[in-house]
């Protein structure tokens, strides 16, 4: 059974939000590689120097200095170090955000989080990697102290830093979104995550959406860089990963709880878009 994190920490004051260094969590654990496991809540890692991997879904990525690192709730993910790693972990819910009038909206309008099956680290140039160290040290010494209003304080420096990192985004369509599709792709993403097992075909989202499957792919194409349908299959994928890793059924279980009338179908699917098959998946 996955490990899953509900609070964000039991033993502080606030259950909301929370920060440490990587360097204490290393050290806490005695360098030990915690298993895969996924939060109740949003994960940032600004990472300053370090030397391994991180694996968000089941995708590896590159652990290396001056990156930052975004994990959604619910995400997998597991931080696999070689050496000690410098830098700053930030947890952080839905309920800080909402505590500190922080909208929901603003984290969707990022583009910083979510995006299953692709969630890449930010690389950052080293000027601009002080400002954003800057910014999660003043975050730490707030949530250390005693101070009145600290949280509403951590409240600003976090949005501020996420707008910071946003700004850094090398992808052109972070900063040139088109409202209407960008309304477009917030409501097909709410569709998938919630019809994924059911539905696997582009024109289903698209009725329900009231926009042709071709409106919807050139949207999803243009602020995403893939189809809808490669949006649909990458969090089958996931929610497919997921299963085969963590739970007890059988793959042919699965493949009926994911909407595969026959596991030979899914099996073909799975071999397709992996490069393996469900059975060697949950081997490896």
């Amino acid at each position: 059974m996955i490990k899953s994190y509900e609070t964000v920490n039991r033993n502080e004051d606030s259950v909301t939000f929370g920060i440490s260094r990587m360097e204490e969590i290393y050290e806490k654990h005695q360098g030990k590689v915690d298993e895969p496991h996924r939060h109740n809540f949003y994960t940032v890692l600004l990472v300053k120097t370090a030397k391994g991997k991180h694996l968000i879904d089941f995708k590896e990525f590159e652990l290396r200095a001056n990156q930052v690192f975004f994990i959604s709730p619910g995400q997998v993910h597991q931080v696999v170090e070689e050496e000690m790693s410098v830098g700053y972990s930030m947890v952080f819910s839905a309920d800080f955000l909402v505590q500190n009038n922080i909208p929901l909206r603003f984290i969707e309008d990022l583009h910083l989080f979510n995006d299953y099956g692709n969630t890449p680290p930010l690389n950052i140039e080293i000027d601009k990697m002080a400002s954003l160290t800057d910014l999660a040290e003043q975050m730490l010494s707030y949530y250390l102290g005693s101070d009145n209003y600290k949280y509403r304080a951590i409240g600003a420096l976090l949005s501020l830093f996420l707008i910071q990192c946003n700004n850094l985004c090398d992808q052109p369509n972070n900063l040139q979104i088109v409202e209407a599709g960008n309304a477009i792709l917030k409501e097909f993403k709410v569709l998938v995550d919630s019809h994924f097992t059911k539905w696997h075909a582009t024109n289903k989202y698209a009725d329900l959406l009231h926009i042709t499957p071709d409106h919807l792919n050139r949207t999803v194409k243009n602020l995403m860089g893939k189809t809808a349908k490669e949006y649909i299959q990458s969090r089958i994928i996931v929610g497919a990963k997921r299963m085969l890793y963590f739970s007890d059924s059988s793959i042919k279980e699965i493949a009926f709880e994911l909407g595969f009338q026959e596991p030979s179908n899914f099996n073909a699917f799975f071999k397709k878009c992996t490069g393996l098959s469900p059975g060697e998946f949950q081997n490896k």
